[in-house]
């Protein structure tokens, strides 16, 4: 066990205390052989043992409850009388309380200084700082404090947590353990048992930050599926039913009372109330303007005044204004705080969204909680959301104006046809008559702008269809396409057909689906020509359709395409509508050959 037995021995008997002690080496080597048997292992397991419930902490707890209980730990096995974390807000440039053992969180400082501190001295430097005596330090400022806390020593430890990705930062900040004691000796072994401790830390933050990252994706994907869904049915758009729909996925996030989104007005004189959540009268009028120089908050995220007097009731970054507690803030209105009291409201988070440079929207999240931090994870799926409603806010307003569109489309065609029948019946013009030839164009275009108003307005519902039909009829169409291209030397190929191949889908969405497909397809094909297929058939329970085209892709383009990450909205709509039908799509590129293939669940009749 022990490889330099003599020299360690050697190095015992020089201190103070050991020179009076014998000098007889099976002695020694009884005693080195005592500690190995006996001490060693009861320490070396008693270590192991504070590392894992370090590195064991359930990474399903909060960051602040994570926190606190490594301040937990730590103060039983450092046998001290408390502990407190802090973490470094790079935005604010101040140390932001994190948590504490025991809890003391309601009567410690929100924020301490960067500057001139104990806590920013570590951070600043890396290094773990002993502070004997409190008392005697200038940088620990608020002496009564330490006198009601009985605790007059502290080691200050630093804190890293190394990010996960480009956008983000390290996670830098300080554990300050307190003892009872007076001008204390911190012992070498305390000090790294300490930070050993502090370091294994960053295990379990890492072990939180894949599940929040996978919680985060899981989020977004299901907002989106919401809207989108709700986008292609065709149905009609209703912010008030995106937002009843969408918002519950927030519920363990934020304790959310209420939230609402805002559109900016051009000249910055006042917003407009476009959607809340929840949708009743007494809590958000729809529609309603709202003076922007009212509301400080307002001003304050739309850069239209500086946030000079930085208080411990609020945050404020670039991505978000957090007020902590409405009541003692001064960014929000005496109209807001009453707000506040009636409805139980204990923070309020402010989402900017922008368009380029400029903030077109922003959204409220109302909570219950007073929240004191928000990670970047958090603030990634609010404005994630925001825009998603944006998008769908945008797709009402076109709905409304195609709902609008379709009264004036049929009575202008009704008024072609009668205006044309009246030419016929009651003057006799040649057929070369150059009002004729007019009154009939007006007559076929007005036609075709009533088909389309009533094809734009038709009802999506859900609906048994034949596969190999809906694919038969969409390659038939895409015939025309390639005419129209130009494109020279494409050989058809259509089937074998399965036929027929029900599946339950909205009509619309599929036809979108193939005809991205089929297009993509069409373009792929090389200048010389060469071959484009469509075949259906079942595998199980599953109906299949394969479209087959000349040439290739790349590796990074076929993850693309069947991730649904490409750069154009037909990749992203198709990868949404597949996946909305809880269908999957493949795709293969080999021997100059591109195979696209979906799979979709067969209907089964009673």
């Amino acid at each position: 066990m022990w490889k330099d037995a003599k020299q360690l021995i050697q190095s015992i008997l020089k201190e103070d205390w050991a020179k009076e002690l014998p000098v007889h080496d099976e002695l020694w080597n009884h005693l080195l052989d005592w500690i190995s048997e006996r001490i060693l292992p009861e320490f070396t397991s008693f270590l192991s043992g504070q590392v894992d419930e370090i590195i064991e902490i359930n990474p399903d707890l909060s960051e602040r409850e994570i926190l606190e209980t490594v301040a937990k730990h730590m103060v039983h096995c450092l046998e001290a009388r408390s502990a407190s974390v802090r973490i470094f807000d790079p935005d604010t440039e101040q140390l932001l309380s994190y948590g504490s053992y025991p809890f003391e969180e309601e009567i410690r400082e929100t924020y301490i200084p960067l500057e001139k501190s104990i806590a920013g001295e570590v951070v600043k430097t890396g290094r773990t700082r002993l502070v004997p005596n409190i008392l005697k330090d200038d940088l620990y400022s608020d002496k009564a404090v330490i006198e009601r806390k009985g605790a007059y020593s502290l080691m200050a430890i630093p804190l890293e947590i190394s990010r996960f990705s480009i956008r983000e930062r390290n996670t830098i900040g300080v554990i300050q353990v307190y003892y009872t004691e007076k001008d204390r000796v911190f012992t070498p072994l305390e000090i790294q048992l300490a930070e050993l401790m502090a370091k294994r830390l960053s295990f379990v933050i890492a072990r939180k930050k894949i599940k929040t990252m996978y919680r985060t994706n899981e989020k977004k994907d299901a907002i989106a599926q919401e809207v989108f869904q709700k986008l292609g049915t065709w149905e009609g758009v209703k912010m008030k039913d995106v937002f009843n729909r969408v918002i519950p996925e927030l519920v363990d996030i934020i304790n959310i009372e209420s939230c609402a989104l805002f559109s900016v007005a051009d000249d910055l004189e006042h917003v407009v109330l476009e959607a809340g959540y929840p949708d009743n009268a007494t809590r958000h009028g729809i529609g309603q303007k709202f003076p922007i120089h009212a509301e400080p908050a307002f001003e304050l995220i739309l850069n239209l005044r500086d946030y000079e007097e930085k208080s411990p009731n609020e945050i404020f970054t670039q991505s978000y204004l957090l007020v902590i507690d409405p009541q003692k803030t001064t960014l929000v209105s005496s109209k807001v705080k009453q707000f506040a009291t009636n409805h139980n409201i204990n923070s309020i988070l402010y989402i900017p969204l922008r368009a380029g440079d400029d903030v077109t929207h922003f959204m409220t999240f109302d909570a219950v909680d007073q929240r004191r931090r928000f990670t970047d994870d958090e603030i990634e799926i609010f404005v994630f959301l925001g825009r998603e409603l944006m998008t769908a806010r945008r797709m009402e307003r076109l709905d409304d104006i195609l709902h609008d569109f379709k009264n004036p489309a049929i009575a202008t065609a009704g008024f072609a046809r009668r205006l044309k029948q009246l030419l016929e019946q009651e003057c006799k013009l040649p057929e070369n008559a150059t009002i004729k030839k007019y009154v009939d164009i007006v007559f076929e275009e007005t036609s075709r702008i009533q088909e389309m108003a009533m094809s734009i307005s038709q009802v999506g519902r859900e609906k048994v269809v034949n596969l190999t039909e809906l694919s038969r009829n969409r390659f038939e169409i895409n015939k025309e396409v390639i005419k129209e291209l130009l494109k020279q030397n494409v050989n058809l190929k259509e089937g074998p057909f399965e036929d027929p191949l029900y599946i339950k889908c909205y009509p619309l969405q599929l036809e979108r689906v193939l005809d991205n497909i089929l297009n993509n397809a069409t373009n792929a094909i090389p200048m010389h020509g060469g071959d484009l297929s469509i075949r259906t058939f079942s595998e199980g329970n599953q109906a299949v359709v394969e479209v087959m085209n000349s040439g290739t892709m790349t590796e990074e383009e076929r993850l693309r395409l069947i991730t649904g990450k490409t750069k154009g909205r037909g990749g992203y709509i198709t990868h949404r509508i597949i996946r909305m039908l809880k269908g999957t799509i493949e795709v293969q590129s080999h021997e100059k050959k591109t195979t696209v293939t979906i799979r979709l669940p067969i209907y089964k009749t009673n």
